[in-house]
């Protein structure tokens, strides 16, 4: 029995504007939350309630369900009640300034650690040079040095003294100091030394060496008094630097006594300036030369951070907080890389070499998002080099490590900062999409224990009187914050009706909020083009008539192919073995239908379908498996008692490109038996629909896009009355067709047929019933099914008396007298 088209208020689910209660959306509150998302909702706020380690959050679901806003949004709320975070500073270490200090403060108080050493480095850059130039401490160590003088001057006085009485002078010449004899207060020379007799010379050389023993004495002296020296220069030296900085040490470390860590980088500070303040002022004065230099050689933008001076007592905000801040901090950060995510140290460039200290340690969105909550995109952290293996590492270490990339990358050992790691206290939120969570949940075997949540956003709402109430409270809502023109209930009907569309049922409304929130401010921008203070359903379907008209060049030139008959595809007659299959083609945001030809041919063989497009390497798995459960149908239907001794061919005429998906499988399957029934197809009918091998048509998608493109084509060529398409009875319940396309079939220009078999299916195609089988196991002769059974036996007689004839063939060529084998 042939089942009749559908009714044509079957093809579009309308929705009432009387329904929705309100004239326009002035008169609608907006709704107050995420629609249709409580699961992923109560998820979201588990993994933001729940204190145990790896508790981490994945969102996921199809872009423009609202994942990145609600996540924030509602970690937001959560973060609000949190204990507000702390301040981290890095000061220098100065016993080890590779290995930067980290300091925890409370909210502000970092700031003020900052300010209060700024101002103190700025007081000690004139306080201890003025306290080195005061006339007390020039008068100490002149002291000293004058002391130093005369404790020499009188060691050799002594000896010259001791050299006159035994004639001898001491003498200072550029070499040193030599001794000489004296005669009548004149320095012997070495030929009058000669002419003195031997007793004298022995004498005088006595004398010498006992002499010259005691100036090696003296001058061996010489060194530790000097030491002595200095080391009361020193001694001076750090008693004036510790008055010069004892009070505004003080001070600091009455400010900050209720931190301990605080009161002793002060003391670490006190004593480096007492112990090394000559070290830093000469370091100091370096700086500023370099400074002067770098400004006469580069741009003005260059800058030296010396911590040979008095910088290496400054401190590094790394992240601060205003004093009265409340709740934790909640981080998006839009560019996950190595360095934005853990921190980094910088570098800059100084007389032709990089440079770097401490100060130049910047915070990372971990050090940000301390305390509270990180938002991070999944598909950015992936693919940004070193960034997920670092956020793994800081999640299972429950800390901070600074790296640079080429630290990682680097085969050999280099000299580098060392920041002290910092204590991790977070939550991360990844969001991205559901195959990113079950790729990594399959192929990362850390992930499930860090990420042990995930809230998964829905696509679509159901479709009920509720449903429509709370979307259109939605849309009144989106109206409102994008200060919108009101909407008429007839708009809001035709936005809704169009959601259903996006969704592909007309029993769900997409919850993809992007393209809804796209058509609204389009629908605005028409209204307010015609001049209307309301934007009416008309608006709304100008907005999605235009979105079409902006996408649709390729459908129009595949049209205009098939109008000029380039691409050859038939409204009118019948064809055995011919028949218009339905495909959907996907190009950015924008999906159309498009029919093709799709022919079988079949001859005597050994029971092999073949598919073209897969021996020609453009058929995909899913449109091979197709072809196959049909094989598998056939057989199953008609090699009951004998073998199938056919071979035939399917193909997409006509096409260049790849096949994929099953949904042509039963109009191949409806060539095929009208090629092997050798009974016409009707070319006016369209078809589309995957198939079991019990002959089940089955759901497929994109089944509104695949009406629309045989219903364009037949009204460019002219609607007849008799065309149409054969869709799934399953699809029924996701038809949300254009206004014209149903007018169409209101009109009886055009019809669409649910069928549930391949049986239905072909009666419309063919007029002939397919055909039950009776009482022995036959299908009527006039059936189909009977055509097609008394087909394949005629193939295989056929392939079964071509057998008999090679059989005796060959019996026949065999030589009877041949000599049987010697042993």
């Amino acid at each position: 029995m042939r089942r009749p088209p559908l009714a044509p208020d079957r093809l579009n689910t309308r929705c009432d504007p009387q329904s929705l209660g309100f004239a326009d959306t002035r008169a609608v509150e907006g709704y107050d939350g995420v629609l249709g998302q409580e699961r992923a909702l109560e998820a979201i706020r588990f993994a933001a309630d729940i204190a145990h380690e790896g508790y981490n959050l994945f969102v996921m679901g199809p872009p423009g369900t609202g994942k990145h806003s609600t996540v924030e949004r509602l970690l937001g709320e959560r973060a609000a009640g949190d204990p507000p975070p702390r301040d981290w500073v890095y000061v220098n270490d100065f016993d080890q300034p590779s290995r930067p200090n980290a300091l925890s403060l409370p909210p502000g108080r970092g700031h003020d650690l900052r300010e209060a050493m700024a101002g103190l480095i700025e007081d000690l850059r004139t306080a201890i040079p003025a306290a080195f130039e005061s006339e007390e401490s020039q008068n100490r160590r002149q002291a000293i040095e004058q002391e130093f003088r005369e404790h020499q001057e009188e060691a050799f006085e002594r000896l010259r003294r001791r050299a006159e009485e035994k004639h001898i002078a001491l003498v200072r010449t550029p070499n040193g100091f030599a001794l000489a004899p004296l005669r009548q207060g004149k320095v012997v020379t070495p030929d009058e030394f000669k002419a003195l007799d031997q007793a004298e010379q022995r004498r005088i050389q006595a004398d010498s060496e006992e002499l010259q023993s005691e100036l090696e004495a003296i001058l061996k002296q010489i060194p530790r008094w000097d030491r002595e020296r200095r080391e009361a220069l020193r001694k001076v030296n750090e008693e004036l630097t510790a008055d010069a900085v004892g009070v505004p040490m003080e001070e600091l470390r009455q400010r900050f006594a209720d931190l301990p860590e605080v009161v002793e980088h002060l003391e670490a500070v006190r004593r480096d300036l007492v112990e090394n303040f000559h070290r830093i002022f000469f370091a100091e004065r370096a700086s500023q030369q370099q400074q002067g230099l770098a400004e006469a050689m580069a741009p003005p933008a260059v800058s030296s951070n010396d911590v040979g001076g008095f910088n290496r007592y400054q401190v590094n905000l790394l992240v601060g907080y205003p004093a009265e801040v409340a709740g934790a901090p909640v981080v998006y950060e839009d560019n996950p890389t190595l360095g934005n995510l853990i921190g980094r140290v910088e570098q800059i460039a100084m007389m032709g070499a990089l440079v770097t200290d401490f100060s130049l340690i910047r915070a990372g969105a971990l050090h940000r998002a301390n305390g509270g909550y990180l938002v991070l995109d999944a598909e950015k952290v992936l693919t940004q080099p070193f960034a997920w293996d670092a956020l793994k590492r800081a999640l299972k270490a429950r800390r901070i490590v600074i790296e640079n990339a080429w630290q990682i990358m680097s085969m050999t050992s280099t000299v580098a900062l060392e920041p002290e790691p910092i204590p991790l206290d977070l939550k991360v939120a990844l969001v991205g999409d559901p195959l990113i969570y079950y790729l990594l949940s399959a192929y990362d075997r850390q992930f499930p224990a860090m990420f042990k949540v995930a809230a998964d956003f829905d696509d679509r709402l159901g479709r009920d009187h509720d449903g429509e109430a709370r979307f259109a409270r939605l849309i009144a809502g989106m109206i409102a914050q994008e200060e919108l023109r009101p909407f008429t209930a007839a708009a809001v009907a035709r936005v809704i009706e169009q959601a259903a569309r996006l969704a592909d049922d007309a029993e769900k409304l997409s919850l993809r909020l992007e393209p809804v929130l796209d058509l609204l401010r389009e629908a605005d921008w028409q209204a307010r083009q015609a001049g209307a203070e309301l934007a009416d359903a008309a608006h709304v379907q100008a907005a999605i008539d235009a979105q079409i008209r902006r996408a649709d060049r390729i459908r129009e030139r595949a049209q205009e192919a098939i109008a000029r008959d380039i691409l050859l595809i038939d409204t009118q007659g019948t064809a055995i073995g011919q028949v218009n299959g339905l495909s959907v083609l996907q190009l950015g945001g924008f999906a159309f239908g498009k029919p093709s030809r799709l022919t079988a041919r079949v001859h005597l063989g050994a029971g092999r379908v073949v598919d073209i497009e897969r021996e020609a390497k453009l058929g995909g798995a899913l449109h091979t498996k197709g072809v196959l459960i049909l094989a598998g149908y056939l057989a199953g239907l008609f090699a009951r008692d004998l073998p199938l001794s056919l071979h035939a061919t399917l193909v997409f005429e006509q096409s260049y490109g790849g096949v994929e998906g099953d949904s042509a499988a039963s109009a191949e399957l409806y060539a095929l038996l009208s090629a092997l029934a050798e009974v016409p197809l009707r070319q006016d009918l369209a078809v589309t629909g995957s198939v079991n091998q019990h002959g089940e048509v089955q759901a497929i998608g994109g089944v509104n896009e695949k009406i629309e493109g045989f219903f364009d084509v037949c009204a460019t060529k002219g609607l007849t009355g008799t065309q149409g398409v054969l869709i799934p009875k399953a699809n029924v319940q996701h038809l949300m067709l254009r206004p014209e396309v149903v007018e169409a079939v209101a009109e009886e220009r055009f019809a669409i047929y649910a069928v549930r078999s391949v049986a239905e299916g072909i009666a419309l195609l063919t007029g002939l019933e397919a055909g039950e089988r009776d009482a022995d196991g036959r299908f009527p002769p006039d059936s189909l099914f009977g055509k097609v059974e008394a087909r394949l036996r005629t193939f295989a007689r056929a392939r079964k008396a071509f057998a008999q004839e090679a059989a005796e063939a060959a019996e026949t060529e065999r030589p009877e007298d041949a000599e049987a084998p010697k042993p």
